[in-house]
């Protein structure tokens, strides 16, 4: 294949041809896996799978949200084990637009309250898109030219998350309202996450390896995106 044959050397050892050409794949995959979850999210709006989806969460309350997140962790795990098999080209693929899928699903009842409860909310959903894309570029061009390691930030965002995973559990189970607070903390662990995975693909990755580190952006990105609008919806 040819992915045997290439370096396996990290693309900021390249010359800049090879790392400008690398992070414009890298960023046309995100955009794909952007698209991909509108693509998804549309088709889960005309066939009545999100408003079933409201009414069942509605009706159930915190079961329904633990058996989502649940379900929704689990695709996440495989679909990160598939995103960094580097040498399958294929998996990393089907990673990326089964991230876009499980992304679209878990937002479709917070989208349908948005665009049917809110008085402006497509508004809001746009809003939301547009805070969520300005920092994202802005963090991503701060990871990719400060010459500060950026590593420290793992563990935290790591046991962050899995802090974040346990609050919103117990949230659910109960019957007690996280606020915006909790949501701010989020987008700002978002942030880091960011922040650290941009820099540790340019760092990390080989030059081939432009999926999968597309995969690894989308999910902090959608995480980004879905606080924003928690926010905004609060207002």
């Amino acid at each position: 294949m040819q992915y045997e044959t290439q370096t396996q050397s990290p693309v900021v050892t390249q010359p800049l041809e090879v790392r400008s050409e690398f992070l414009t794949r890298v960023y046309q995959h995100l955009a794909l896996a952007v698209a991909a979850f509108i693509g998804f999210e549309y088709l889960f709006f005309v066939t009545g799978i999100a408003e079933r989806l409201f009414d069942f969460i509605t009706a159930s309350g915190g079961v329904a949200w633990l058996l989502i997140l649940g379900g929704f962790m689990i695709v996440s795990w495989l679909v990160s084990r598939s995103a960094h098999n580097l040498d399958n080209p294929g998996m990393q693929y089907a990673a990326l637009f089964g991230m876009s899928a499980a992304e679209a699903l878990i937002f479709a009842p917070m989208l349908y309250f948005a665009f049917n409860s809110q008085g402006n909310g497509s508004s809001t959903v746009i809003n939301a898109a547009i805070i969520t894309i300005v920092g994202f570029g802005a963090l991503s061009a701060v990871a990719l030219f400060t010459k500060k390691d950026l590593s420290f930030l793992r563990p935290i965002v790591t046991w962050g998350f899995v802090a974040a995973i346990g609050l919103i559990a117990a949230a659910l189970i109960f019957g007690f309202n996280l606020g915006t607070i909790f949501s701010v903390a989020m987008v700002a662990l978002a942030g880091g996450a960011i922040l650290y995975q941009t820099q540790n693909i340019y760092r990390e990755y080989p030059s081939w390896a432009y999926v999968g580190a597309a995969v690894s952006l989308f999910g902090s990105l959608m995480t980004m995106f879905w606080y924003v609008l928690s926010i905004l919806l609060d207002r």
